[in-house]
């Protein structure tokens, strides 16, 4: 792959934190991608990513400081400096970065420099899980009764997902969002209706997504069990799906808040964009990268981003507040599908739930590929006919399991959690808050 995907020319860079004497963190954002990538293929423990969670949970690549922060090689016309990941995503979804530069007096003041040596140094993160389960207890049940039909084989099909064996990341989200906006806003944490069921609703807009995946995709297995399409076929599958939707559609209308519904609708028009760019590829090796971001944040990242923002319209009127509640949810949406990614070299069938080197198989080319290009441009040709000659997906999975593709797909992971810390740390100190915190490492770390 290019080195051009990588790089732009003439990007200023207003602000580059300064090095941790404990992590080191600030001088690896200084050195080139490749290198950053080079020091983190060893991988990193629990307690190494810890650390380097906090150290950034106050930084920003946005943020002004003096001239003295700039990073060290040359801004001369034709240099070409490395794009690090917001800046990539930022230019792939056009978003404007200003409210990230932006720090409003009505938020919770939070250390600008490294964190390492207070911030959280006293008090242990708390377990988002453990804090969520109190509201995820019944949230099945209630789904359930959202569901509710007379014809018994349409209510089997509708429930057959919702049977609570789900890593349920996205309602866990958005009741610790919920939770952590209210103590912001100076109210009590306990949930408020309308926020309960956008939970709810972020649930059932997923798992009717898996299900017309599943058609799409022809796939005979889903969270370790036959898939619905499977066992009804593919008619009943899609139209089980759909019901589901406008279940979710009629709960989000109860709300009554249009400012909530216009937030909420717009994850169902991603879904659909996100499968059509799925769906294609891009001829040219400069833009793929770009489109596999945009992607992944249409088909992942949207749910989590507008279903946080959602909760936060509900309780507070300040548009920056909105803005770092999306920020967070985009940001870690987007990590836990870069690891999705990496899990599908990693990992066996037995801990997905799904066979291994899906993506490949079905002709994805997905983060660790697109690295991979850089050490293996025989790639290219796989990408194009999306690995549908024979020996394509062995030959592909062999050059990415070779190259620096799983690493640097993590360490792309690593920073777009680093930049939801920093977003989340601006609230107002609460358990819940700190829950959003340690549920970064959380996606890093885990297997399935």
């Amino acid at each position: 792959m290019s080195r051009s995907l990588y790089s732009v020319s003439a990007v200023s860079y207003n602000w580059f934190p300064p090095s941790c004497a404990r992590c080191g963190l600030g001088s690896i954002m200084a050195g080139s991608w490749w290198m950053c990538c080079r020091r983190l293929k060893g991988g990193f423990t629990t307690s190494g990513l810890t650390e380097t969670l906090r150290c950034f949970s106050g930084q920003s690549a946005y943020s002004s400081a003096s001239p003295t922060a700039r990073p060290s090689w040359s801004s001369a016309p034709g240099k070409e400096r490395p794009l690090f990941p917001a800046q990539i995503h930022s230019k792939a979804l056009n978003l404007n970065p200003s409210l990230l530069r932006h720090r409003s007096s009505s938020l919770y003041p939070t250390l600008r420099y490294c964190g390492c040596r207070t911030m959280h140094s006293d008090a242990k993160l708390r377990d988002p899980f453990t804090l969520a389960q109190k509201d995820l207890t019944s949230l099945y049940d209630d789904i359930k009764k959202e569901l509710f039909v007379a014809k018994t084989e349409l209510k089997y099909l509708c429930d057959y997902y919702f049977d609570g064996r789900g890593k349920a990341i996205r309602p866990i989200i958005v009741i610790l969002m919920a939770r952590a906006m209210n103590i912001h806003s100076n109210r009590a944490g306990d949930l408020l209706p309308g926020q309960r069921t956008i939970a709810m609703i972020s649930e059932m807009i997923h798992t009717a997504s898996l299900v017309h995946d599943d058609v799409i995709d022809g796939s005979d297995e889903r969270r370790g069990k036959k898939s619905i399409n499977d066992v009804w076929g593919e008619r009943k599958a899609i139209l089980a799906g759909d019901f589901i939707l406008s279940a979710a559609t009629m709960a989000l209308a109860r709300i009554g808040n249009s400012a909530v519904v216009k937030v909420v609708s717009q994850v169902i028009e991603d879904l659909v964009r996100g499968e059509f760019m799925q769906l294609g590829s891009k001829e040219n090796e400069n833009e793929r990268f770009k489109h596999y971001l945009e992607k992944t944040y249409k088909k992942t990242a949207s749910l989590m981003a507008h279903s946080c923002k959602a909760v936060s319209i509900l309780v507070n009127s300040d548009p920056e507040v909105h803005e770092i509640a999306y920020q967070y949810g985009k940001n870690v949406g987007i990590a836990f599908q870069l690891v999705d990614d990496v899990l599908d070299f990693t990992s066996g069938a037995e801990q997905l739930g799904k066979p291994a080197a899906a993506d490949l198989k079905l002709g994805l080319a997905t983060g660790p590929v697109l690295f991979a290009c850089q050490q293996f441009p025989e790639l290219h040709a796989m990408i194009m006919r999306r690995f549908s000659s024979k020996g394509d997906v062995d030959r592909a999975w062999q050059y990415v399991l070779q190259s620096d593709g799983v690493q640097q797909t993590t360490y792309l992971a690593r920073r777009y959690c680093e930049e939801a810390i920093r977003q989340i740390s601006r609230l107002r100190p609460s358990p819940e808050r700190d829950a959003l915190i340690r549920l970064t490492e959380i996606v890093l770390s885990r297997d399935k």
